[in-house]
């Protein structure tokens, strides 16, 4: 019998009795050092890898953030086809709305051709439609704290701002000022965290009183620091933090700690005259002075809300008489770019499924996020790369040309893999 516990064309559901008689067969069938899960301490030199801040799962979150009435909602029904109120005045959404974005990608579709897969799971972005924050949100004005609050539970921010001039849409400053309205929401955003912060630190302050361990008391310092870097309008995500800062700022869901990509709500005519562009040209100033580095996207919400409206050949007849080329697909890979994720694929005639990763993750850790008890339980990982996968056309010929690999615990996963793991020692039944 083959070894490979899990192949994606196995059953999706294997309850406890065949997990225990695949692991017999797996034990004999692999030295025992194989199959060692107890961690080792560093080797001698040994680099340490650095640590992200954030924990994004294979179920990514992105939220929508920006002041009101800017074209957050409009954005939202654009990237989802949804169908949330977005009327011209402030507050229209009173709940965040959320809805599940498929993640293009040609490797995907490739790959569903290729097996004619009974199901196919593409890699997916949750995006949350967060009402409009105003000045002085932080301290609970206009729907701030309820909304902050649900600012912690994503994984990056798009940070949308109104770039355009129209003087039938209000604005709730009354005039329109790119800067200003990039300045409001990172303050307030920075004023949410002081105020975490500022309790994380009152409790650990305590727990030193009667002498703390080791850990709480660097666990001070951490908070201690990144309370100063905030009074002095750094945001977190700007500073180099160690390893052990980052676990501990992680447990914390800080706002200023998110990746942010930042989308300038601008006119058709400036996205295509984008060189003169006033409105653009005070986002990028304002972001290379504050967040050099981070990106900006350009995008025409009225046009964009437009073109999904439209069959194929509308659009096409749009393209070709306008210039203008949907920004969709950028906004969306930037969430997946600025978080530093890549796809790997497992594929079948059972199933074809996209999985999402931090860049550099190690075979085991890849293969966890499929089900815990793989990285456990983590012998080898048989790897093919799917640009030799669509050159010689098939599994057999990726073999026969010695380029089907396979790999130990110290691989590192990279983009557009195509991955066949061996397991043993699994305990629970799995569902994928």
């Amino acid at each position: 019998m083959n070894a490979s516990i899990w192949r994606s064309q196995a059953k999706n559901v294997w309850d406890i009795t065949q997990h225990r008689t695949l692991s017999n067969i797996l034990c004999r069938n692999f030295h025992a050092s194989c199959v060692v899960t107890a961690k080792k301490k560093k080797q001698k030199g040994e680099i340490e890898e650095k640590l992200f801040l954030g924990r994004p799962s294979n179920n990514l979150r992105i939220g929508v953030v920006g002041m009101p009435n800017i074209g957050k909602s409009s954005l939202f029904n654009a990237l989802t086809r949804s169908a949330v109120a977005a009327e011209n005045y402030p507050f229209c959404t009173i709940d965040p709305e959320e809805a599940r974005v498929t993640v293009p990608d040609e490797r995907f579709n490739w790959l569903c051709k290729q097996y004619n897969p009974e199901k196919k799971t593409p890699a997916f972005l949750t995006v949350i439609d967060i009402a409009g924050l105003v000045r002085g949100a932080a301290s609970g004005a206009g729907l701030g704290n309820a909304f902050l609050s649900h600012v912690r539970s994503v994984d990056a921010v798009y940070h949308l701002v109104r770039a355009f001039d129209n003087d039938d849409i209000q604005h709730v400053e009354d005039v329109v000022d790119p800067a200003r309205d990039l300045e409001i929401i990172h303050e307030e955003l920075r004023l949410k965290d002081e105020e975490t912060l500022e309790k994380v630190i009152g409790d650990l302050s305590k727990s030193t009183k009667g002498g703390a361990t080791e850990k709480v008391k660097k666990q001070l310092e951490t908070a201690e620091k990144a309370a100063q870097l905030l009074a002095e309008g750094s945001d977190i995500r700007k500073v180099e933090w160690s390893n052990p800062e980052i676990e501990f700022i992680n447990t914390l869901h800080l706002l200023t700690a998110k990746p942010m990509i930042y989308i300038a709500n601008v006119s058709e005519d400036d996205y295509l005259n984008q060189n003169d562009s006033k409105r653009l040209n005070e986002v990028k100033h304002w972001v290379k002075q504050n967040n050099p580095g981070d990106p900006i996207l350009p995008v025409s919400i009225a046009t964009e809300s437009k073109l999904v409206t439209m069959s194929s050949e509308e659009q096409s007849e749009y393209v070709t008489a306008t210039g203008y080329q949907s920004q969709l697909e950028r906004v969306i890979l930037g969430g997946y770019s600025c978080l530093n994720l890549i796809h790997y694929f497992t594929a079948g005639p059972g199933e074809v499924r996209a999985w999402t990763v931090r860049n550099n993750t190690k075979a085991p850790q890849a293969a966890g996020v499929i089900h815990t008890d793989f990285e456990r339980g983590f012998i080898m990982a048989e790897v093919m790369k799917f640009e030799d996968l669509n050159k010689l056309g098939s599994e057999a010929s990726v073999k026969a040309a010695g380029k089907y690999l396979q790999k130990g615990k110290d691989y590192k996963v990279e983009d557009g893999d195509i991955i066949y793991f061996k397991v043993s020692n699994v305990q629970s039944s799995i569902t994928t």
